[in-house]
C-alpha cells in the first residue's frame, strides 16, 4: 500500500524560510537599534509571562492544535506499526532527547550555569507546531506527525514542570556535579504557570474549537471552510513571536559573539544526533518513509517558544537562560531547514518508490 500523496506547497509555504530568516533579521535588528523595546516588551505581563509573546503563541499553535483527530487517536493507535511508532516516539522525545542535551550543556558549558539550564529548558521543550512545517517540507506522513503534536503536548502540559526540577535541580547532585548556584531561583510553580500560559492555553482552545465546530457544522465544513481561513494565522503568529523573540535579546546576540557560538555548539550536535538516530531506529525497525520522517523531525526539533517562555518568566529577560534559550531558533531554524533536503536524500538512498525501507523489502521473501 503506497503513502498518500504529499500536499503541494503554495507559494506562501515555499517561501516560508525566507519569512523565518527574514523576521529572525528584523528581531535581532529592533532589538540592537532599540535596546529599551526588550525591557518594554519584558515590563508587559500576565503572570510573571510576556504578553506579547503569550498573543504570538495563542495565534502560531491555535490553528494546527485545532486540526489534530483527538477523536481518532484510539483508532489511529490500532493501525499497523503505530504502536511500535509511538513507542520509539516517546524514548526518543522524553528519554534520549533530554539526557542528551543534559549530558551536552554539562560537557560544553560546565563554567556557566545559567546557559547550560537554558540548554536543558531547551532539551525538555519538545517540538509541537514546527515539526508540522519541517514534516510537510520534508513530504512526510501529515497525519503521523500530527498525532506527534497531540501526545507531545499532553506530555508538556504533564511533565514539563516535573521533568526541569528533575534535571536542573535534582539530577545534577546525584551525579556529583557542581550546579554553581544553577538550581537557585528555579521555582517549579513559576515553570508550571508558564506552561498552562504558552501551552496549556492554545491547546485547550484548539480543542474546544474543533469539538464544538464538529458537532454543529461538520466534518465537510471544518476541513473545507474553517482550516482554510485559520491556517494563514499560523505564518503570522510564527513571524510575529519570531521577531518579538529576537528583539528581546537583538542587541546581546550582537554584543556577545562567543557565547552564541559557545551555545550554539552542543545545539547544532544535539539536533544532529537526534535526527540521524531517529531515522536509524526507524529504518532499524521497518517504518515507512512518512513515519520515519515524522518522527526524526519531532525528535530533532524542540518547542523553542516554550522553553524562551519558560525560560523569561522565571529568570527573566536579562539572564543567561534566556539568552541561551534565545539562541535555540537562531540556531534550530536554518538546521533544520538543511535537514529537509537531508531527509528527501535520505529517501532516495534507503526508501523504494513507496516508502517502504530498502532492507524491509529485501528481507521480504519473493511471491510466486
Amino acid at each position: 500500500m503506497t503513502e498518500p500523496a504529499p500536499p503541494a506547497l503554495g507559494w506562501r509555504d515555499r517561501l516560508l524560510p525566507v519569512w523565518i530568516l527574514t523576521a529572525m533579521a528584523a528581531g535581532v535588528g529592533l532589538g540592537s537599534a532599540v535596546p529599551s523595546v526588550g525591557p518594554w516588551l519584558d515590563s508587559v505581563q500576565v503572570a510573571s509571562v510576556s504578553l506579547p509573546i503569550a498573543v504570538g503563541l495563542l495565534v502560531m499553535m491555535y490553528p494546527p492544535l485545532s486540526r489534530v483527530r483527538y477523536e481518532e487517536l484510539r483508532e489511529i493507535a490500532d493501525r499497523e506499526n503505530y504502536r511500535a511508532m509511538l513507542a520509539a516516539s516517546l524514548l526518543q522525545n522524553w528519554v534520549v532527547g533530554p539526557f542528551l542535551m543534559f549530558g551536552l550543556a554539562w560537557a560544553f558549558l560546565p563554567d556557566r550555569p545559567d546557559y547550560r539550564t537554558g540548554l536543558i529548558l531547551i532539551g525538555l521543550a519538545r517540538c509541537i507546531a514546527m515539526v508540522l512545517v519541517w514534516n510537510w517540507l520534508a513530504r512526510g506522513d501529515g497525519e503521523y506527525a500530527a498525532v506527534l503534536v497531540a501526545v507531545n503536548s499532553l506530555f508538556q502540559i504533564a511533565l514539563y514542570a516535573v521533568l526541569a526540577h528533575i534535571f536542573i535541580v535534582v539530577l545534577p547532585p546525584l551525579l556529583g556535579l557542581d550546579q554553581g548556584g544553577a538550581s537557585s531561583g528555579v521555582s517549579t510553580l513559576q515553570v508550571a504557570l508558564s506552561v498552562a500560559v504558552f501551552l496549556g492555553i492554545p491547546f485547550a482552545a484548539g480543542f474546544a474549537t474543533r469539538f464544538v465546530l464538529l458537532r454543529r457544522r461538520g466534518q465537510d465544513w471544518f476541513e473545507n471552510t474553517f482550516v482554510p481561513r485559520t491556517e494563514g494565522l499560523t505564518l503570522v503568529g510564527l513571524l510575529f513571536t519570531v521577531v518579538v523573540m529576537f528583539s528581546l535579546k537583538g542587541s546581546v546576540l550582537v554584543a556577545l559573539p562567543l557565547d552564541v557560538l559557545r551555545i550554539a555548539a552542543p545545539l547544532v550536535i544535539y539536533f544532529l544526533v537526534m535526527f540521524t538516530s531517529s531515522y536509524a531506529l526507524s529504518i532499524a525497525l521497518g517504518f515507512r518513509y512518512g513515519a520515519a520522517t515524522a518522527q526524526a523531525f519531532t525528535a530533532a526539533s524542540n518547542n523553542f517558544e516554550l522553553a524562551i517562555a519558560v525560560a523569561i518568566g522565571v529568570f527573566g529577560i536579562a539572564s543567561g537562560q534566556a539568552l541561551a534559550a534565545i539562541v535555540g531558533p537562531l540556531v534550530e531554524v536554518p538546521v533544520l531547514l538543511g535537514l529537509v533536503s537531508v531527509a528527501l536524500w535520505i529517501r532516495r538512498r534507503y526508501f523504494d518508490e513507496e516508502g517502504v525501507p530498502n532492507r524491509s523489502r529485501a528481507r521480504e521473501k519473493p511471491r510466486r
